[in-house]
């Protein structure tokens, strides 16, 4: 059996949006993934304030807590020039460059016409440098242990995506439930030092089955009854910053 290792990356550049593997990824101090959550989608009228960003209520968003319809499409950023290409059954349905107005625009009249049973307003493209719409105000990252996946997996006698719980890193190799006992500790993954502080609380995104965009599971109340809590995964600040990738052996803390 492999030792604790990092088993997959994925990154988030749209809040609510698809993730995106990566095979590797060079993290700084302080900072989340490069782009990740680095928009958002303002649900109609909307307090975030490019000039002087600050963190929000995740309900001021699209987002799969109420707006599981978002599964069903697919996105892909292109780094270098900033375009989002969103697609529907395989076939692109939208693209737009979201360094520019006009590419915003044609990504908003997209999701107006698609999400207008959702839509409180005209919904709005929002970025500031810098900011990430994490439903954490801190800069961090989220991780999840595939073994514990897999027991809650065991003990709802059902498949269980991981991609459900949206995390940046997915370590494998390690025991399940393990990632708690790690508060206000450090984790090391390649030159990488990882500062935890917070378990993840859950809402009900996690009943929204990733591909299909329907909910078909109650996984927060099976977790409260299994073990007594809602928290599924940990959020870490970067400490020390460097180059990550698949299968990135982990030390963890102790």
């Amino acid at each position: 059996m492999q030792g604790p290792h990092v088993g997959a990356l994925y990154r988030y550049p749209v809040k609510g949006l698809t993730p995106e593997p990566l095979q590797s990824v060079v993290l700084s101090p302080g900072e989340t993934l490069p782009y990740d959550r680095a928009w958002a989608i303002e649900n109609g009228p909307g307090r975030f304030d490019q000039a002087q960003p600050r963190h929000l209520p995740k309900i001021t968003f699209l987002m799969l807590m109420r707006d599981e319809r978002l599964a069903t499409l697919r996105s892909t950023l292109d780094d270098n020039t900033e375009t989002l290409t969103i697609l529907r059954d395989g076939k692109q349905v939208a693209r737009g460059n979201l360094a520019t107005p006009v590419g915003r625009q044609l990504i908003e009249q997209f999701v107006a016409a698609y999400m207008k049973a959702e839509l409180r307003g005209a919904p709005k493209i929002v970025h500031a440098p810098g900011h990430s719409f994490s439903d954490m105000a801190a800069k961090c990252v989220h991780i999840v242990n595939l073994a514990s996946v897999r027991e809650v997996q065991r003990t709802l006698g059902r498949p269980v995506d991981p991609l459900r719980f949206r995390a940046n890193l997915y370590l494998d190799g390690i025991p399940p439930w393990a990632e708690f006992g790690w508060m206000d500790k450090e984790i090391g993954a390649g030159d990488v030092t990882l500062s935890t502080f917070a378990r993840t609380r859950r809402c009900e995104a996690i009943n929204v089955d990733p591909d299909r965009g329907v909910r078909d599971m109650a996984l927060p109340s099976h977790i409260m009854r299994t073990w007594g809590h809602e928290d599924f995964g940990i959020y870490a600040k970067v400490k020390t910053g460097g180059r990550i990738g698949v299968g990135t052996a982990v030390t963890l803390p102790g």
